[in-house]
């Protein structure tokens, strides 16, 4: 492990072997760091969520953060204020300048987080995601596998897997280029696609639900049926679509 100059690192804080700090940071326990992170100048893991109903005194489950990831100037990443689990970041995500993980946050593998994202406490964002600068997710939010949220844009309902946010709570795109890059085949391509029609159409969850039952048993289907099953706050849809040059 490599620490630079003037950094801070506090007690119950562990941190795994070829991880690079290179300086200026300051990190707090109950916080374990995986292998092979880079943070740079400015990183501050593991400080107490900010709410005024919790004492910043209680450590709490605290904050893991998984294996390869980057970390450029100015990331935040608060630690968990509820017992049942740490604020838990995966394996290989890069986060831009000034970007912020909240408490209670579980963030997939291999996400991309541009300057100026946040994400409010306790949202779930899964594997792929890709995320622009200037970005807001609201509290208790999730992201699905492989959406993209436009520069500049917000959420305070769940984007759907493989659904591309292009104003706020409005997916008015999928994300083909994500979909292609992720191995995905035409015929999968295709079924995500109809999903993408059956969601615009509107109605409520339990008819979106008896609309994707139709082709329950064919790949992709079944996992989106999962996934709606699932939703609590609601989810964005293209309905009152603006083009992707308005977001």
């Amino acid at each position: 492990v490599h620490v630079g100059p003037f950094t801070v690192i506090g007690p119950g804080v562990r941190i795994g072997a070829g991880t690079r700090i290179l300086g200026q940071c300051w990190l707090e326990g109950p916080t374990r760091i995986g292998r092979g992170n880079l943070l740079y100048p400015g990183v501050r893991l593991g400080l107490p969520p900010q709410s005024v109903s919790r004492d910043p005194e209680i450590p709490g489950p605290g904050l893991v953060l998984g294996d390869r990831n980057v970390l450029r100037e100015g990331v935040t990443m608060h630690r968990a204020m509820m017992d049942d689990g740490p604020t838990r970041v995966g394996d290989g995500n890069y986060f831009m300048t000034n970007s912020h993980l909240g408490h209670d946050v579980v963030l997939g593998d291999r996400c991309i987080l541009s300057t100026g994202v946040v994400i409010g406490g306790h949202a779930v964002i899964a594997d792929r995601v890709n995320i622009g600068g200037n970005s807001a997710v609201h509290q208790f939010v999730r992201i699905g596998t492989g959406a993209m949220l436009g520069g500049g844009s917000g959420t305070s309902l769940d984007v759907p897997p493989w659904f591309m946010l292009t104003a706020v709570n409005l997916c008015a795109a999928l994300n083909l280029v994500g979909m292609r890059r992720s191995g995905m085949d035409r015929a999968d391509i295709d079924r995500v696609r109809w999903v993408f029609r059956q969601v615009g159409l509107g109605g409520t969850r339990e008819q979106l639900i008896r609309r994707l039952e139709t082709r329950a048993g064919e790949p992709i289907i079944g996992e989106y049926l999962a996934w709606f099953s699932a939703a609590v706050r609601g989810w964005c849809t293209s309905r009152g679509r603006k083009s992707r040059g308005t977001a």
